[in-house]
């Protein structure tokens, strides 16, 4: 039996993931992660009281032991400085995926070894299968609807080795009823959405108190210019909503196809399949992490864009410099620098990488 540091984060997922580790006969203890926000109360409207007390009282009913573990400084560090940063320079960061490789399997990590933990474990909808002697491989959740291993594309097998995902193997409504069976308090409570330092405001709302604004034309690909936007930074490809810039064409809407830090421009288009930029087969993806052992040869396998986006078929070339080129089958929307691209074996997550360069000429990367 092992000695595991359960991540309660004040829904029903990670409690149920302590319970179900519980009833197996582990040592388990409780934790509820105290980020950023906790201490600075930038104009959001992040319920953590409402989590750490929905924590607590899992606990509590549970029956284990429970802490706050702060670790405000390694949040602002590695995941508020890098969304600042990323939209800075012009890319879509994604810190959904930077907190968990930083903070849940890293920071969360370190100090649960340091207090003598084994492993740590949370709510997410993933597996993991453990061979003897064999690095442990990772697999999407059970429950497609709420797979979460996308998130998950940038962890270390290191990581991994020392996680476990209880609830991977159930059914979201299944996990309820545990919660309900058992007489959690938070069987019922809804799922939280979005980043918690962010809360319900919009991205560029919060982007706004740290960035400032940086006007510049809004144009079309052949240089028109049709309004003007507040800083490209605001702004991801692939956007219709909030352009601010009207079209005159029925049943069609400008749409975001590049944006030209250069010369402050943001590029917008009249959305359909044909749409110049907006649809690509190849992208150059860098800062690649493998979940198990390096693919280190040219081979097909299944590519998930964005979280939501369904995996799809592609080819895999492994390039220098923790690069690769990836080929998709179909054209696909707005793939977006910043954004992660997870890389899959059928169910089997083999690991992702950060957008770099979206549909590459090949003879660009002669110099790698």
């Amino acid at each position: 039996m092992a000695r595991i540091l359960v991540a309660l984060s004040g829904g029903v997922d990670s409690a149920v993931a302590a319970l179900l580790l519980k009833r197996e006969g582990h040592e388990v203890h409780g934790a509820f992660m105290k980020n950023w926000i906790n201490e600075e109360q930038i104009a959001g409207d992040c319920p953590w009281r409402e989590d750490l007390d929905q924590a607590s009282a899992a606990a509590e009913t549970i029956g284990i032991p429970f802490r706050v573990v702060n670790l405000m400084d390694a949040y602002r560090e590695r995941v508020v400085q890098y969304l600042l940063d990323g939209y800075a320079s012009g890319v879509t960061p994604n810190p959904d995926v930077m907190c968990n490789r930083e903070i849940k399997f890293g920071a969360f990590l370190d100090f649960a070894l340091r207090e003598g933990f084994d492993c740590i474990a949370t709510g997410h909808y993933a597996r993991i299968r453990r061979v003897q002697d064999e690095e442990p491989l990772l697999f999407e959740g059970t429950d497609k609807t709420k797979d979460q291993s996308y998130f998950l594309a940038l962890l270390r097998p290191e990581q991994i080795a020392r996680a476990h995902f209880p609830v991977g193997g159930f059914l979201k409504s299944r996990v309820r009823d545990i919660a309900a069976e058992a007489g959690l308090p938070n069987a019922n409570r809804k799922d939280s959405q979005g980043i918690c330092f962010i809360g319900r405001l919009k991205m560029s709302d919060f982007l706004r108190s740290f960035l400032p604004d940086q006007p510049g034309p809004i144009v079309t690909a052949d240089g028109k210019i049709v309004g003007t936007h507040r800083g490209i930074h605001f702004y991801t490809l692939g956007q219709r909503q909030g352009l601010g810039v009207a079209s005159n064409t029925p049943n069609k809407a400008f749409v975001v196809v590049s944006k030209r830090k250069a010369t402050n421009e943001l590029v917008v288009a009249l959305e359909d399949s044909n749409t110049p930029y907006l649809y690509s087969r190849e992208a150059l993806v860098a800062s690649i992490s493998f979940a198990g052992p390096p693919l280190r040869n040219k081979r097909r396998l299944l590519a998930r864009p964005r979280y939501r986006a369904p995996a799809t078929q592609a080819e895999f070339e492994p390039l220098e410099k923790g690069l690769c080129l990836v080929r998709f089958d179909a054209p696909q929307r707005a793939l977006t620098p910043g954004q992660v691209c997870a890389f899959y074996d059928g169910e089997r997550l083999l690991g992702g990488g950060i957008f770099s360069e979206i549909n590459p000429l090949r003879s660009e990367f002669s110099s790698f």
